[in-house]
């Protein structure tokens, strides 16, 4: 029997076979999270972390382009400056936390969550769907951690995520900002599997038939080989393609440098590639030359802490983030204005210090005090 039930405007649940299928419904904007989604996806896996009668969840976006195009950008600079409700720092909070929570749904409640990522997916999107059991992408997906571009860092758990990534896939990723594909997002690995968007739809109305075991995530892995790519019919991946013989051309150019200065360098001196190092060297020029080195030290750091811990230390990166000008002024520039010409404080990479760097990662609270510090009570 299906079940709808709509929570808000903006999302949609459907308890089908007893999966909670929730759908993020703003299609005009992208999916784009707000505060009051963030607010009530969080009860809702609590509820279905604990109601028998759910043995998955499954995430989709409303509408032809978009999983979930990141959080609500023009909010968040309305908070920031005033002109709007001061609700920023307890958006994070709520953001991490929930992020926080689907990273251990599996492990607390024993059922899968399974983010079917179609089209668009950014920053905040990212958050929802990274911490998946399974994570799905296909034909028309877009991924990108797009924050250095509005003098940001890759938050919603990006410090774990992207430093798990296939080699220095994660670190060109965060500093970049760039787009890429479903094969190079399996490539990356960040995603599970890749289907093509009939094989979703398929694999989506195969939920009505589960036969349900004692143990959904294996019913939901059966069910999902029979619609997933094979490995060897996914499309190349143009990150992979990059590689020229054994040599590995991200981590040649990304991996173990001393500073951005030094990549952009070795990118000069790339001969197989070279109107990509052109272009990605382009792209590094506009972007926050500060919150680009905050992002190599995040991601390059993160590969040994917990999901816990990484989203503790970004939330106190955002606090040192909202002292500084250049997220105003970025969000100013593409978004509000869209002159697409922020002003950058510093305007040069040469000009970033350590100190500088250090202030996004010093402490702002004893671990007890931390707004986050009861992650692990809540959640395990």
């Amino acid at each position: 029997m299906s079940l709808p039930v709509h929570t808000s405007d903006d999302l949609i649940v459907e308890i089908r076979n007893h999966v909670a299928f929730l759908t993020f419904h703003r299609p005009n904007a992208l999916n784009a999270i707000t505060f009051e989604m963030l607010k009530v996806m969080r009860g809702l896996f609590d509820d279905w972390s604990k109601n028998p009668d759910i043995h998955a969840v499954v995430s989709m976006g409303s509408g032809e382009k978009a999983y979930c195009a990141g959080g609500d950008v023009r909010g968040l600079y309305n908070s920031i400056t005033g002109a709007g409700p001061k609700v920023h720092e307890e958006f994070f909070a709520t953001e991490y936390t929930l992020n926080y929570q689907m990273h251990r749904f599996l492990k607390n409640s024993g059922k899968p969550y399974i983010a079917m990522i179609d089209g668009i997916v950014m920053g905040g999107g990212m958050g929802v769907s990274q911490g998946a059991t399974l994570r799905i992408v296909g034909d028309r997906t877009k991924m990108a951690m797009p924050e250095t571009k509005i003098g940001l860092f890759p938050d919603v758990g990006g410090t774990y995520f992207l430093s798990r990534a296939t080699g220095a896939t994660g670190l060109y990723l965060g500093l970049t900002s760039n787009v890429i594909n479903g094969a190079d997002a399996k490539h990356a690995k960040l995603a599970d599997l890749y289907m093509s968007r009939d094989a979703q739809s398929q694999f989506i109305d195969g939920f009505n038939s589960v036969v349900w075991s004692e143990h959904p995530l294996a019913d939901i892995v059966l069910l999902a080989k029979q619609f997933a790519t094979a490995e060897t019919d996914i499309p190349t991946s143009p990150l992979a393609a990059l590689n020229v013989g054994q040599h590995d051309t991200l981590a040649a150019h990304f991996a173990n440098k001393t500073n951005v200065l030094a990549i952009i360098a070795s990118l000069k001196t790339e001969i197989h590639h070279a109107d990509w190092a052109k272009k990605i060297i382009h792209d590094l020029s506009l972007r926050s030359p500060i919150l680009l080195e905050v992002t190599k030290r995040q991601i390059e750091t993160g590969a040994k802490m917990n999901i816990a811990d990484c989203l503790r230390r970004e939330y106190n990166m955002m606090m040192q983030v909202f002292d500084h000008t250049d997220v105003v002024e970025g969000i100013r520039a593409l978004v509000i204005d869209k002159d697409n010409t922020p002003k950058w404080s510093p305007a040069r990479l040469q000009d970033v210090t350590p100190a500088m760097i250090d202030a996004y990662f010093a402490p702002r609270w004893t671990a007890a005090k931390h707004p986050l510090a009861n992650l692990e009570n809540l959640y395990g």
